[in-house]
């Protein structure tokens, strides 16, 4: 019996409505180059988070180059993905965490901020642009104009409503919510991603160059991988490094309150976890392998950049933390960064310092835009991709972070007192009121470090180990 796909139908009317019926292969045409921005949410590289994406490395990786210095501005969702839009530190975009209270997604972001994100830019040169997944955490929202809003720029618009799910949300497609449910052939939003991706390549216009973003919501929390993959990795548990269920006896004060060593439930939680995240990620190899079979065959992949990173990394276990991110170290600050396209020579590594600011200057470069029409804080590393040895690159980058806090006492956790936040059962806190920092973090020839001031009573100027 035929089954029919109504969203998926759904999905290719609209884009017929919007774009107009697939024109001619573009093999042979002379553009500008396509480019598509692939982000994970949560994917750290420094505790093997890339080790899952096999099929990821070999397409992405071993075709292009891998940035092995990749670092985020601030180790927070929407902080970061604002810093990626915008290509600013969060002290120019004032996105301080995830709240509309932080001014993630908020209408003064959506006023002051959006109509100059380097996709609207991209879209006023002549750019297709699409957008599918997650956009920033509290985008949907009543406080933030709900579903209705789409940002300027975007063509095509296929966003989730705040923050990461795998089953049971609703999207913005074009500023209409639909309601997704738990059916894993229709609903797995990992899968739901790949599939309009795909749509939209089949009924683009062939005559433009195009912008995609894809937003994935793994490997997030909480962690449902597809059912094929619900039993991959049985063996596999965080990594026992130097720094594992250790006190940091000589980290700020956040860190020392963790209790070390762990306790047995605590550790296999965070085992769990682990697990759980690597099985997630097992779907968005499978997205980026249909992503470039379908490039491939419209002719496209040869004039298309494709970059894969994600917003922040992750720590389990480190310091006696359990999970989450926030922290001024390299599990939370490091992300995987691999690009391909035209002119990249194959398996390069890159050690030179980038960050998410530059993504946005880059992309836009690579369409030819205008950069100092833009106010924004990244560089374009380009050249760097290109081999360029005349390029003079940074050595330093500012990392930078609001902590947030109650105001008052976690009831399970009364000793703790108010101001902190992100607190697990056994009374380990994840975030306070002052865990806010300002760092510079230096890499060159001769110097490999990372400078930290806190706002904090804790009054000193030190300079940080980066483990």
């Amino acid at each position: 019996m035929f089954h029919l796909d109504t969203g998926r139908l759904w999905v290719c009317l609209l884009l017929l409505g919007f774009i107009g019926f697939s024109l001619p292969k573009a093999e042979g045409r002379s553009r500008k180059p396509n480019v598509v921005l692939i982000l994970t949410d949560d994917q750290d590289v420094a505790m093997g988070g890339m080790t899952p994406l096999k099929k990821t490395k070999e397409l992405i990786a071993d075709q292009g180059i891998t940035f092995s210095n990749a670092y985020v501005a601030s180790a927070l969702c929407c902080p970061s993905r604002s810093s990626i839009l915008t290509g600013r530190y969060p002290h120019n975009h004032h996105v301080i965490n995830n709240t509309i209270e932080g001014n993630c997604s908020s209408k003064a972001w959506q006023k002051t901020q959006e109509p100059y994100a380097f996709p609207a830019l991209l879209h006023s040169i002549g750019y297709q642009t699409f957008f599918a997944g997650k956009y920033l955490n509290q985008y949907g929202s009543e406080d933030s104009g709900g579903v209705d809003h789409v940002p300027p720029g975007w063509n095509y618009w296929f966003a989730l409503e705040k923050n990461s799910k795998y089953y049971n949300y609703t999207l913005s497609e074009n500023g209409k919510a639909r309601n997704h449910g738990d059916n894993y052939s229709l609903d797995y939003l990992t899968d739901v991603l790949a599939n309009v991706s795909l749509d939209f390549l089949n009924y683009k216009s062939n005559y433009q160059p195009f912008f995609m973003m894809i937003s994935t919501p793994a490997p997030h929390s909480p962690w449902i991988a597809a059912p094929q993959y619900e039993k991959t990795f049985p063996n596999v548990t965080a990594p026992r490094g130097g720094n594992f269920n250790v006190h940091g006896k000589d980290k700020h004060w956040l860190i020392r309150q963790a209790k070390s060593p762990m306790s047995n439930s605590s550790i296999q939680f965070l085992d769990n976890a682990f697990r759980k995240r690597w099985q997630t990620l097992l779907s968005v190899d499978d997205l980026i392998e249909k992503l470039l079979k379908q490039l491939e065959a419209h002719g496209e992949l040869d004039n298309t950049f494709i970059f894969f990173t994600s917003d922040n990394g992750y720590h389990t276990g480190q310091f006696s933390l359990p999970i989450d991110k926030r922290q001024l170290y390299e599990f939370d600050l490091k992300v995987p960064l691999l690009v391909r396209g035209p002119g990249i020579q194959h398996n390069q590594i890159s050690k030179s310092l980038v960050a998410n600011i530059d993504l946005g200057p880059t992309i836009l470069d690579i369409a030819g835009y205008d950069l100092n029409k833009t106010q924004m804080d990244g560089m374009s590393f380009l050249p760097l991709m290109k081999n360029n040895s005349n390029v003079n690159w940074r050595t330093d980058i500012l990392i930078e972070y609001q902590g947030e806090g109650l105001n008052k006492s976690d009831p399970a956790c009364p000793a703790m007192g108010p101001g902190v936040s992100q607190c697990f059962p056994d009374c380990v806190c994840e975030d306070a009121i002052n865990n806010t920092y300002a760092c510079v973090r230096t890499i060159a020839a001769a110097h490999d470090l990372q400078y930290c001031e806190f706002d904090d009573l804790e009054v000193r100027n030190v300079q940080f180990s980066i483990w």
